[in-house]
């Protein structure tokens, strides 16, 4: 596939910002290739995510910026434009359980995740062989429970060394301290298994069979300061019944976590996702 530029925009909606858009590019010989936008009725905000084809223009990202940015000016947008050829820095962060993190990596090495993995984080020291298998870094930082600010200390160290663009929590089970959700406001994805907002915190699937529900579900968000309340990016559920145990619901619910997982962080990397308060539009 040819490289694009991804322009996104949020701003207050009224007449003729498409019709600027378009002119803008037309005028320069910009071949649209996938034009999304949305106007909420509630907020009367407007939202906006369009493709170029890069050789279509006479220039790169940097000169496309700055002729943008009168337009973006006059009609007060939130904007950004990132080139598709360049791969995102992904950082994993995991723990134990290793079916999120396979898939990943499983997606990566396979070249259906446009992205670059710079390293794996984790708390535990079981998933490294797996990691490692991949040519990928492996970061065992320890929790101290009697001083966790220290973990999160050499983990930042090491986000920051990697330069990391998105953080992805495939099962990492330890809560982010509020400065690292501000730090990376919209730039760290997690997995939640359940169909938030029900059965938030521990052991969702346990408390789902005991409220004898018949569809069991998985959550993929952006973390927030506020434990498992960020704005969801994707969801999907499987069906259970009465005759399926608490490992059942379990077995079940790995299948749709790392499908939601997966469909979530390719959404963020393909600059689809843009925030809105604590709602997504995900185009």
């Amino acid at each position: 596939m040819e490289p694009v530029y991804r322009l996104t925009i949020s701003c207050p909606d009224r007449v003729g910002i498409v019709a600027k858009v378009g002119q803008f590019f037309s005028a320069h010989g910009g071949w649209i290739v996938e034009a999304n936008h949305y106007s909420d009725p509630v907020s009367g905000r407007f939202f906006m995510r369009h493709c170029i084809r890069a050789d279509s223009l006479p220039f790169g990202l940097a000169e496309l910026k700055a002729a943008f940015q009168p337009i973006a000016d006059e009609f007060g947008m939130e904007w950004q434009v990132n080139d598709s050829s360049v791969a995102k820095k992904v950082i994993l962060m995991a723990s134990k359980e290793s079916h999120c993190l396979a898939d990943l990596l499983h997606r990566y090495h396979s070249k259906e995740l446009h992205c670059e993995i710079p390293c794996v984080i984790s708390n535990h020291d079981t998933l490294r062989s797996m990691v490692e298998w991949h040519g990928i870094p492996f970061f065992h930082v320890p929790v101290d429970a009697a001083n966790k600010a220290e973990h999160f200390r050499r983990v930042n160290a090491i986000v920051a060394e990697h330069h990391a663009d998105v953080i992805v929590l495939a099962r990492y089970m330890q809560i982010l301290p509020e400065d690292v959700c501000a730090q990376y406001h919209g730039r760290v994805i997690n997995i939640h298994h359940s169909f938030l907002p029900s059965f938030v915190g521990a052991k969702p699937y346990h408390q789902a069979a005991e409220r004898g529900v018949k569809l069991i579900g998985a959550t993929c968000h952006y973390v927030t300061q506020e434990l498992d309340a960020g704005p969801i990016i994707d969801q999907d559920v499987i069906r259970v019944s009465h005759n399926d145990r608490v490992e059942d619901m379990v077995r079940l619910g790995k299948d749709v976590e790392k499908m939601v997982l997966a469909r979530g962080v390719r959404s963020h990397l393909e600059d689809r996702v843009l925030l809105h308060g604590n709602k997504t539009i995900v185009f």
